[in-house]
């Protein structure tokens, strides 16, 4: 297995909101961003892995500004780190301004996707090395954030986080 970038599992998907779509306040309906994101997300991580792929839990999600009707939005997504059978992808969502074309960032995520065989087992994925500054900030944090993920589910001890220790020594 050779080692890939996260370029290489990059993925956008852009659309309008459509009436729809949206809650009473005329704004994309939350549900509908995270199912968008997840769509993303799985497109990622089997560019990755070339496997099949689930997801296996969603990490973080913060919706900072709402996507009005009407709005193009871009959802892309990249895997920033693999493990040995999981992923994280890592998703940013985008709001095109209509008439200056200006993108803002309205909300991220970060998803962790598994990749199994035709039965379901997993199965290993390439490592990644990441490029660029944001990727390689990505692919950092994102060892903290499984340690933590599995402390918190007791999956691990406290002395086995040694990213975490890191942080409070």
């Amino acid at each position: 297995m050779h080692v890939k970038t996260p370029e290489q599992s990059k993925t956008i998907m852009t659309d309008l909101v459509l009436p729809g779509e949206t809650n009473p306040l005329n704004n994309l309906f939350g549900g509908e961003l995270l199912a968008r994101m997840d769509r993303a997300a799985s497109i990622s991580a089997r560019r990755h892995s070339r496997r099949i792929v689930v997801t296996a839990s969603v990490n973080h999600v913060a919706f900072n500004r709402a996507v009005p009707l009407g709005s193009v939005v871009s959802v892309e997504a990249k895997v920033s780190r693999a493990f040995k059978t999981s992923m994280e992808i890592f998703i940013d969502v985008w709001i095109e301004d209509r008439e200056s074309g200006a993108r803002t960032k309205a909300n991220e995520a970060i998803y962790t996707f598994v990749a199994v065989d035709e039965t379901g087992k997993p199965v290993e994925v390439p490592e990644i090395t990441p490029e660029t500054k944001l990727e390689k900030e990505r692919y950092e944090a994102a060892l903290r954030r499984k340690q933590l993920s599995l402390l918190l589910a007791g999956k691990i001890k406290p002395n086995d986080a040694t990213e975490l220790k890191a942080l409070f020594v």
